[in-house]
């Protein structure tokens, strides 16, 4: 890109999550990431390029080798001016959502980097004028734990996802629980996924957004409440799937599209783009876990109905979602079991503290650091290695529980669709698309304790609030003490 002369009409806001902000070139295919801070922190230059350089080097030398080649974009540093990093935040702020702004863009040292525009792209060089619809979703952890340290029953058979929800309904993040699963969309059984995908597209929350030419045209813009509606995607999307204009309009037609586009995003999903393996990564066992989650609408449904388990079909291995679980399963001890061996780390870092940049903590994330990771073991030999091997596992396991995967569609006619791209169908339409795979930064070594507390408090509020209800003995108790007292407290 040539940063001399940067104009900051040419771009435009994209998005922001915890760490940095998004904006996208409007005719190129290009977006520029800066990181943001809270006000009053101010890091030097150095500290920011190194910063930068940790997230291209680990997504290069590390994700690179658990998701493979065509997935994983990591793109580049580039030195811009700060006359047009000054004058871009300015126009970007007033688009910025207000639940965002304890932290300002970074916009003294001059340093961001250069990605391409996932909403956009296609991973074959053709005709880019073509339409392009992108649907980025966030999956997050698609298994239950299988490990011997964790000390709640219901951790095995309830996951992670579906009783976050209640916490986060009763702490007014969300207005409604959403009924997605995780488990239910890395199952592979179709019937199961098209069940989450339908879910994500009820309750988006910031699970699923779609673009449409890289604007945002369904999904939440902020934390707050937003009203799906399905009439309104529908009309964006009808062009895609039925460009001839045949379908008439009205409820039918709009669960039709709706119905059209989740057939698409499994076909997607599931479909393997890569020819080869990923590394040398041996892969831990899918089969460790149980394949579904008794919390799951879905499962809840098939109960009710007097069916027994629908059993996973299981993931193609070489589709993003295998790959995104075998990374999300080096998480093996769960955070119970890995949380004595961080404080086995911290304890030798407290005695020697100039061994940290020896053990790999805060980079370089080099092919030494990536050959560490492959050693599955278990059997904890009371070794500082051992924990801190561990340790770096669990915090590719949560990076890969928060990853999000884009992809990109955009139709061709049948003429075009040659053996080199890979090619879905529906009814009336055929669309090539690109699948890929994004937000791998590294989660930061210092967030373990508080995941171990989260993780507490999340299950504690299910057990408490949610499994006591649905509990018909606990229930009864509940409603017989429910219109007892009514207790004041001072205010």
């Amino acid at each position: 890109m040539e940063v001399e002369k940067m104009d900051e009409n040419e771009w435009k806001y994209h998005g922001e999550g915890n760490q940095s902000l998004v904006v996208a070139h409007c005719q190129r295919c290009a977006v520029l990431r800066f990181l943001k801070f809270p006000p009053n922190q101010n890091k030097t230059s150095e500290e920011i390029l190194h910063h930068l350089q940790n997230i291209v080097d680990f997504g290069k030398h590390v994700m690179k080798q658990f998701f493979g080649e065509n997935y994983v974009h990591h793109g580049e540093i580039v030195q811009l001016p700060l006359d047009f990093i000054r004058q871009l935040c300015l126009k970007i702020q007033p688009e910025r959502p207000e639940s965002r702004c304890d932290k300002d863009m970074d916009t003294l040292c001059g340093y961001a980097m250069c990605l391409p525009n996932l909403t956009r792209l296609q991973t074959y060089r053709f005709v880019e004028h073509r339409p392009i619809l992108c649907i980025e979703i966030k999956p997050k952890c698609g298994f239950i734990p299988f490990s011997s340290h964790v000390s709640q029953e219901i951790k095995h058979k309830v996951c992670r996802y579906c009783m976050h929800q209640h916490l986060k309904v009763a702490n007014g993040k969300w207005k409604r629980p959403s009924k997605y699963c995780p488990l239910d969309l890395f199952s592979g059984n179709k019937q199961r996924m098209h069940f989450a995908l339908k879910s994500l597209l009820q309750e988006a929350q910031n699970n699923l957004k779609i673009f449409k030419n890289g604007e945002l045209i369904y999904g939440c813009k902020d934390d707050q409440d937003s009203v799906s509606d399905w009439n309104e995607l529908a009309r964006h999307l009808k062009p895609f799937f039925f460009p001839s204009n045949g379908l008439v309009s009205g409820p039918h037609c709009t669960r039709t599209i709706v119905k059209e586009l989740i057939h698409v995003i499994t076909m997607a999903l599931l479909s393997s783009t890569e020819a080869c393996r990923a590394g040398d990564m041996r892969t831990v066992p899918i089969s460790h876990g149980r394949s579904y989650c008794e919390a799951s609408a879905f499962n809840k449904e098939l109960v009710r109905n007097g069916k027994h388990k629908l059993e996973s079909s299981g993931l193609p291995r070489g589709c993003l979602l295998y790959k995104t679980l075998q990374a999300q399963m080096l998480d093996m001890l769960d955070i119970e079991g890995l949380y004595p061996l961080y404080n086995r780390v911290e304890q030798y870092l407290e005695e020697f503290p100039e061994e940290r940049s020896t053990l790999q903590i805060d980079g370089p994330y080099n092919e030494a650091f990536y050959e560490k990771l492959l050693d599955l073991s278990t059997e904890d030999d009371g070794t500082v290695a051992f924990a801190l091997t561990k340790v770096q596992q669990y915090r590719i396991a949560m990076t890969a529980k928060d990853c999000s995967i884009m992809i990109a569609l955009s139709p061709c006619l049948q003429d075009e669709c040659s053996e080199q791209r890979p090619v879905v169908l529906t009814s009336k339409s055929r669309f090539t698309f690109s699948v890929s795979v994004l937000d791998l930064d590294l989660k930061p070594y210092e967030s373990i304790p508080h995941q171990y507390k989260l993780d507490g408090k999340i299950v504690n509020y299910y057990l408490k609030n949610v499994q006591a209800k649905d509990d018909p003995v606990m229930s009864s108790l509940f409603k017989e003490n429910e219109d007892c007292t009514l207790v004041l407290h001072k205010v």
